[in-house]
């Protein structure tokens, strides 16, 4: 029952974007647009201004990292042999690469393996967000870019896009140890509390505009395979040779497994990467992460 307790109020939110939208005629991409370029980069600066960096930073984030180019690679293997076009490439590894390790895996992580497991969580969803706020960025924008009138670089994307920065002024006022007042802090604070249920009700209301008939099975299921079971096997093998404790070890494979990160759908909303195909996993992720993470733990722990 704890378990489902940390899923009930994910679900929550979604509902309210769903419903939501359903009984109102509101602008998704406005709200999608206020969030990754106003409040996102709040959260950024955040978790990186008030969290510790140290050398546990480079055993984990090289793990990520590598975690992310295998995927990615594999993803473009995929997509080769089926050929597809560049879109449905990076919808695939919107959908498939970047895991959600923030608001379902941290407290996941804190009930399964207690405050000390918890430090290491915090640790690898400060890093997950500094890679999906550039590679991610990176392949919505690419997956994008077939439907502009004029072509611009990916990589052009992700310098005009804010969150980079403030995770950069993060990261440069912790290291120098210099300190905000209580006045600002609250202001920050503020905006930043609010960011991440604004991306869940975001993901909410894209899901209330598709229709089942719409739902690529094949690739739907492709997906959300390679998310909650392919993922976490990769990882396995990754963290064999890693200097770690066993149990960081396993929160290491647990992040791997968890579902879709409902970021994902704001990047592909915003640049237009083939939203519809990326919530969709989102959603069935999560809902099947329900299934096949008790599976996990119970083989782990």
């Amino acid at each position: 029952m704890e378990f489902i307790g940390v899923l009930i109020p994910i679900f929550s939110i979604f509902a309210i974007g769903y419903i939501g939208t359903k009984f109102l005629k509101i602008d998704i991409k406005s709200i999608s647009t206020v969030t990754l370029y106003l409040m996102s980069p709040f959260l950024a600066f955040r978790t990186f201004y008030e969290n510790d960096l140290n050398t546990d930073y480079l055993y984990l984030g090289s793990f990520l990292l590598m975690l992310s180019m295998i995927s990615i690679l594999l993803a473009y293997l995929i997509g080769y042999f089926r050929k597809w076009d560049q879109s449905v490439k990076s919808g695939y590894i919107l959908a498939s690469v970047f895991m959600n390790n923030g608001n379902y895996g941290t407290p996941l992580v804190l009930l399964v393996f207690g405050e000390e497991g918890f430090h290491y969580a915090i640790i690898l969803m400060v890093l997950q967000t500094l890679i999906m706020c550039t590679v991610g960025i990176y392949f919505a924008a690419k997956g994008g870019s077939q439907g502009r009138r004029v072509q611009i670089s990916p990589l052009k994307d992700v310098i005009r896009v804010p969150i980079i920065y403030g995770a950069i002024l993060g990261i440069m006022l912790n290291l120098f140890g210099i300190h905000l007042n209580d006045q600002m802090m609250t202001a920050i604070d503020m905006v930043s509390d609010a960011t991440i249920p604004t991306i869940m009700i975001v993901l909410g209301m894209q899901l209330a505009q598709i229709k089942l008939s719409d739902v690529e099975v094949g690739r739907v299921s492709l997906a959300v395979s390679f998310r909650l079971i392919l993922a976490p096997i990769i990882a396995y093998f990754l963290t064999l040779p890693l200097p770690l404790d066993e149990m960081i070890k396993d929160i290491l494979i647990v992040m791997a497994a968890m579902p879709t990160a409902a970021n994902t759908t704001m990047y592909a909303l915003q640049f237009g990467s083939r939203p519809g195909y990326v919530s969709s996993v989102t959603l069935i992720s999560t809902l099947l992460s329900i299934i096949t993470l008790p599976i996990l733990l119970f083989i782990l722990v």
